[in-house]
């Protein structure tokens, strides 16, 4: 090989930028009030935002029939939570991937339905779906141009 030709430069994940262990990733995505959930829906990806509740290490969602529920149901799904701490001027991430399982048994869905977990949007919504996550990850930055506060 010549050694003249320069090589592509690596991506390098810069300092600010930590990656947060797993423990931490829970506890940010028990503390967060909405979720996103991303699917692939008639092969693009679409994003929406629910209520959910963290259950044994998985997260629960209640909605409605439709595009959300179809095209979760029994797929591999993203689920991300983030925030912004204004006394650090640091935002963090954290996202979730694995499949996302109806709940049909009767003992589950009656367990699942004493837990702290009200859609916010009106109307019926029966289905209880659970994302088994597979990956966890999640990041803590400093936001450039964010200021802390004094």
């Amino acid at each position: 090989m010549d050694t003249n030709q320069r090589q592509p430069a690596q991506p390098e994940i810069p300092s600010e930028i930590r990656e947060l262990p797993r423990d931490k990733c829970w506890q940010l995505v028990r503390d967060s009030l909405v979720g996103r959930l991303a699917v692939v829906h008639d092969d693009a990806p679409d994003i929406f935002p629910v209520s959910f509740v963290v259950d044994h290490g998985t997260v629960v969602l209640r909605t409605a029939a439709g595009t959300k529920h179809d095209s979760a149901r029994n797929r591999i799904v993203a689920f991300e939570v983030d925030g912004y701490d204004l006394d650090t001027a640091e935002a963090w991430s954290v996202v979730l991937r694995g499949r996302a399982t109806e709940v049909y048994a009767m003992d589950e869905a009656i367990e699942i339905m004493n837990l702290p977990l009200s859609p916010w949007a009106p109307g019926s919504k029966p289905h209880l779906l659970r994302i088994t996550p597979d990956v966890v990850t999640g990041r803590r930055f400093v936001i450039h141009g964010g200021e802390p506060r004094a």
